[in-house]
């Protein structure tokens, strides 16, 4: 008898139920073939690690702090490995629970005649385990684990997202500084040309409209001068943050020229590359592809449900009897149920699995064009920030002449103060504008590798 048992408690581990979940089909996304504004096509940025993206050695070690101490990127760990423990759990249904257990009564009875008498029993056995011929078990067990591959990707998601968080207020900060430093320069120039107007108005060579003209241009930068030194400190507050701990960044840092914290240029690839590239998309495929596993578990239920009970073990009136000769008991059971009346509920429950199937393909398909809509919109901005950044430049060099010449016909006698001062604030305007150009120059470079999916050579393994 045991010899036939053994087989029969074994034999859920070789039954495999068919999967009643629709077949999985991409759906498709509308992208065009190629970028406007594209370049010619290379291999996908998302093959360029950040470390090789990212030149300068102090925002490497930003970086490195951030992905090591962000308190977002701790959360989103964490779920991921909880979704890996929730699939564990779910993929451990499609295994027999075997169980041991062992049990003592003792009773009365009064028929046919009236005794008290002890029951023992130890046995191991399997306990409702479900055969899964509809596949419904397996169905859960494939969404578990799209789900936790879309938690996953959305640690991904979050991790790229922090490393050009942390890029962009690291370039902020370096703008904020140079413009405080432009205007601590601009405050110094005013400086002295006011206490010169004051020193000939109080000589009788300038008029009060002059020394009042000075004072007002010397007030504003002292204004502009404070708010600069409060938008540095946001700026260190805000690295602060992401980072997770203090930070210091070296006075001298600059913006600097072109490739000296950034690689100049990315090769965009193809719009497809995005569909395996960027961790957004790729967790909305995996979400679209549990939803379509819940509709198989949810057609499952229509059918019977068919369960495997069993037991191997041991039992006596007398505890010292357990394993003498001739103790051994066995049982095997089954059991199948079968909604018939259940007032819509199974049915209910299929279409609210077929509307998560369809709101994920709508996920998907946004997911999609919204990357999509992010490269075009960095590479056309590309597009347009060197020339106007060159333009920017040129007009820095001819407000800085135009200043020098109307300063000088002012010390001649030939123009008024209100030209040197209308000189003066173009001259700041533009510098100012062109530290504007080159930071939005960088961070459009940053946005461009996020949005294509960079810096995932150097993810962190699961």
């Amino acid at each position: 008898m045991n010899k036939r048992l053994i087989p029969l408690t074994l034999l859920p581990l070789l039954l495999a139920g068919c999967s009643m979940a629709p077949d999985y089909q991409a759906p498709s996304t509308g992208v065009a073939a190629s970028y406007p504004q594209a370049a010619a096509q290379a291999a996908p940025v998302a093959d360029l690690g950040w470390r090789d993206f990212f030149l300068d050695d102090g925002l490497r070690g930003l970086i490195d702090q951030a992905l090591a101490q962000n308190h977002d990127l701790a959360v989103a760990s964490a779920n991921v490995e909880r979704a890996r423990a929730l699939y564990r759990v779910q993929r451990a249904d499609q295994l027999p629970n075997v169980t041991a257990g062992a049990s003592a009564t003792r009773a009365r009875v009064n028929e046919p005649v009236t005794q008290t008498g002890n029951q023992y029993q130890v046995n191991a056995g399997i306990t409702a385990f479900e055969l899964d011929f509809f596949g419904r078990v397996r169905n859960l067990s494939d969404a578990a684990l799209e789900s936790y591959f879309a938690t996953a990707a959305a640690r991904e998601t979050a991790r790229l997202a922090l490393v050009a968080e942390v890029a962009n207020a690291y370039l902020t900060l370096l703008a904020d500084r140079e413009q405080l430093a432009l205007t601590e320069r601009t405050f110094n120039a005013q400086k002295e040309s006011y206490d010169l107007v004051k020193l000939a108005f109080d000589r009788g060579a300038r008029s009060l409209l002059e020394l009042r003209q000075a004072e007002t241009t010397l007030e504003t930068a002292r204004a502009n001068l404070a708010a600069f030194r409060r938008q540095v400190a946001l700026d260190e507050n805000a690295l602060t943050l992401l980072v997770g701990s203090p930070v210091t960044v070296a006075g001298d840092k600059v913006l600097g020229e072109e490739g000296s914290l950034l690689v100049p240029a990315l090769p965009e690839g193809l719009p497809s590359d995005l569909l395996t590239r960027r961790p957004d998309i790729a967790q909305a495929e995996h979400n679209l592809r549990a939803a379509n596993a819940n509709i198989g578990a949810a057609r499952a239920a229509f059918f019977p449900r068919i369960g495997l009970t069993s037991a191997l073990g041991t039992a006596s009136t007398s505890l010292s009897g357990l394993f003498e000769g001739g103790s051994k008991v066995w049982n095997v059971g089954a059991d199948a149920s079968l909604p018939i009346f259940d007032f819509g509920r199974t049915q209910s429950n299929l279409d609210v699995a077929k509307a998560d199937r369809d709101i994920a393909v709508a996920n998907y398909q946004g997911a999609v064009r919204t990357g999509f809509r992010e490269v075009a919109d960095a590479l056309a901005a590309r597009a347009t920030l060197d020339d106007q950044v060159a333009a920017q430049t040129a007009l820095v060099t001819a407000t800085r002449e135009t200043y020098t010449l109307s300063k000088a016909r002012y010390d001649r006698g030939v123009d008024s103060y209100l030209q040197v001062l209308d000189a003066q604030r173009s001259l700041y305007a533009a510098e100012s504008s062109l530290i504007i150009l080159r930071q939005q120059r960088l961070s459009n470079l940053v946005t461009l590798y996020k949005a294509l999916g960079g810096g995932l050579s150097d993810r962190a393994p699961a």
